[in-house]
């Protein structure tokens, strides 16, 4: 397997959209995206989903990609729940489905939300909940949080608005580690912070974990694992780190020699892995597992699990709107994103406008090869047209030939072999980057 992680170590998107975001081309107007919303509502049955992008840290944990804003300067919350508060008034205004359909799925990602008071939270939240029709039996409510500044009172306060989920950052256990990515988190704050939340009544606990960082060693590693499933959160993201230094500049930080390189570092995963199945965790989407009892877990072997810009999640909804800077938002033709510096979103906002940095409206073919990469992030096998398949045989006959994935009765199947390969599998279906001649420095590594 060493060898196979040298050979397919090589930059990949992730998937979590298709087109994938540098190749968004076809940027709607505003009109073009409030339609596009409109248009998704028109089904009686319709739900959405809402994310909220709350971009404040106190301090840069230099590994983040994350769109964040570093300050410690509270008095900050208070200007952002008024801009939220209006570019939520802005929709509510333009699309008064809103107000009729029911949320399914509500988020709060960032940065750390938790860098926000229990008082502001509230207040971030309770006018809009009012405001709409929440579905009570299928609401999903998460929120990610830094176990070094989350308290009591902020998880009494989000589970009081219906909060049942909740994700930390971990990354790593180890102390050398945690001081070179600039984020030092003893086990036993992760702990505390694991037992409040189940304590409260939070119905499911994730923990982020990130391998291929800097000092990491398989010894090390494994131990991180160990100390994980001791806690038995109830699902375990394991990340690749996706090291963009052209991107975050603090990535710069590291040396090369302090990195696994392509087979070591895929190594630490296989350890994870490995250690997670000996646990009972079930292997449930692309660096995902999950307890067998947890909804995640249950929507995988159901088939209803489904995957977009919040991660793997246990339904799909028509629309997922995103609220804040840099917020991600789609429906099923088009995706939207909002500015992503900070006083160009302010601005944009105060002067009344929907704060469009970007986005892509979705021709048919996009529309066709979403929901094939979709079907086969979440299923690991997707049915191909009669035009595919003699292309796929064709374009990955290497990794047919590795034992990788199938090419068989106009299916394409990732074997449990393949399951570390399935972004270099993705890009069969990728049309927009096969098509393009020079590729850019774009992605990270895909292993």
């Amino acid at each position: 397997m060493t060898d196979l992680f040298a050979k397919y170590d090589v930059p990949a998107p992730r998937y979590t959209s298709y087109p994938t975001v540098p190749f968004w081309s076809d940027s709607p107007s505003q009109d073009q995206w409030l339609d596009a919303i409109r248009t998704a509502f028109d089904e009686e049955t319709a739900g959405w989903s809402l994310y909220f992008h709350l971009p404040f840290c106190e301090t840069l944990c230099t590994f983040c990609a994350c769109n964040t804003v570093i300050t410690h300067d509270h008095g900050r919350e208070e200007t952002y729940i008024n801009l939220l508060h209006k570019e939520w008034q802005l929709y509510r205004d333009q699309v008064p489905a809103l107000g009729k359909r029911p949320l399914r799925q509500l988020e709060l990602g960032g940065g750390s939300p938790t860098f926000f008071s229990p008082d502001n939270l509230k207040r971030i939240l309770e006018p809009m909940l009012a405001d709409i029709q929440v579905e009570a039996e299928q609401f999903r409510a998460s929120v990610e949080v830094d176990p070094r500044r989350t308290t009591r009172a902020q998880l009494v306060a989000l589970r009081s608005l219906g909060f049942n989920r909740i994700s930390l950052g971990v990354q790593d256990f180890d102390p050398v580690v945690q001081k070179l990515v600039n984020r030092e988190q003893p086990l036993e704050q992760t702990r505390g912070v694991t037992d409040m939340a189940r304590e409260l009544g939070y119905d499911s606990v994730n923990y982020d974990l990130i391998y291929g960082l800097p000092r990491q060693t398989p010894e090390s590693f494994r131990q991180t694992v160990e100390q994980t499933v001791e806690l038995r959160p109830d699902c375990i993201a394991v990340y690749s780190f996706a090291r963009v230094p052209w991107i975050k500049p603090a990535q710069r930080s590291y040396k090369d020699e302090d990195l696994p390189a392509a087979g070591e570092k895929r190594a630490l995963y296989e350890i994870a892995r490995n250690l997670l199945a000996e646990a009972g965790y079930i292997e449930i989407g692309m660096d995902h597992f999950a307890l067998p009892g947890d909804g995640l877990a249950r929507a995988q072997s159901d088939g209803s699990l489904h995957r977009n810009f919040m991660g793997y999640t246990e339904l799909r909804t028509q629309v997922m709107l995103g609220l804040g800077v840099s917020a991600i938002s789609e429906t099923p033709t088009c995706f939207h994103q909002n500015e992503k510096a900070f006083p160009v979103y302010e601005r944009r906002v105060q002067q009344g406008e929907v704060p469009t940095h970007r986005g892509h409206l979705l021709s048919a073919e996009d529309r066709g090869l979403r929901e094939q990469i979709l079907t086969f992030m979440t299923r690991f096998e997707v049915e191909l047209t009669p035009e595919q398949t003699p292309d796929a045989t064709v374009f990955l006959d290497s990794l047919v030939s590795d034992g990788l994935v199938e090419v068989r009765d106009r299916k394409l199947i990732l074997t449990d072999r393949g399951r570390p390969f399935l972004r270099n599998a993705c890009m069969f279906f990728d049309q927009r980057l096969r098509r393009q001649e020079q590729r850019p420095k774009l992605f990270s590594q895909a292993l």
